[in-house]
């Protein structure tokens, strides 16, 4: 199960995130928002990093705006480890050597057709499970 959260500016961008994960049949929960108007992105991160932290969900997702403030708000959960991607190497990256648990990505920053990719990416990356990387999280924790 994939948590999903964004605030206004990040809305349309999380349309084209479900429409992705429906055509996948990939199981979600919408934390919201759930239109344009303006609200405030904490109040998103801190449900969606939640869910991720208590168990509720497997992995999560956060748009906003940039994908810097809502990845920050999300870092406050303890046990969260979100990271801002804006490209397919660092979703990758973050899966293999952090065992990241909550993507961010900005609305403004990133196009829906490398959004998807990116996704496609977070949730297909399995954790290395190398001893290096496990220790260097232990050390974040």
């Amino acid at each position: 199960m994939i948590a999903l959260g964004c605030d206004h500016g990040g809305f349309s961008l999380m349309k084209e995130v479900i429409a992705y994960l429906e055509k996948n049949n990939i199981e979600y929960k919408n934390f919201g928002c759930y239109d344009e108007s303006s609200v405030d992105y904490p109040v998103y991160a801190k449900a969606v990093a939640h869910a991720v932290a208590d168990g509720e969900c497997d992995k999560g997702i956060l748009i906003c705006g940039t994908g810097i403030g809502i990845s920050i708000a999300a870092n406050k959960v303890k046990g969260i480890r979100c990271a801002l991607c804006t490209d397919c190497f660092s979703a990758e990256a973050t899966r293999q050597h952090n065992d990241a648990n909550i993507l961010a990505m900005g609305g403004r920053v990133v196009g829906p057709g490398l959004a998807v990719k990116i996704v496609d990416t977070f949730l297909n990356t399995p954790f290395s499970n190398d001893e290096r990387h496990i220790r260097r999280i232990s050390m974040i924790e």
